[in-house]
């Protein structure tokens, strides 16, 4: 019993770690829903554009995926970069103003 207590301590002692890693890193956060956290931070980038990284990790702080979302001078979103779990490359998105 005082075994399974250790490590229990041990674990959330390591997902604590991991979260004040993940908030030093990443100065916005924000709860989704299923426990999941969304971590995120901005990058102003030439010509008023903007990239904004992007960690979705489970309760245990384990990361489930990663992207790069860039965003034009009028912070519009114009293209997604899925790096992880799986890198999809960069996709852009459709202009909705030529529909």
């Amino acid at each position: 019993m005082v075994y399974k207590l250790l490590i229990k301590f041990k674990d959330n002692s390591l997902n604590t770690k991991k979260q004040e890693d993940n908030k030093k890193k990443f100065p916005h956060c924000e709860v989704l829903p299923d426990s999941l956290i969304k971590y995120w931070f901005e990058i102003e980038g030439r010509n008023g554009w903007k990239a904004r990284y992007v960690k979705i990790v489970d309760s245990n702080e384990v990361t489930i995926s990663f992207s790069q979302e860039i965003y034009d001078g009028n912070g519009i979103l114009v293209e997604i970069h899925e790096k992880y779990p799986v890198d999809k490359g960069h996709i852009k998105l459709e202009n909705h103003d030529n529909k």
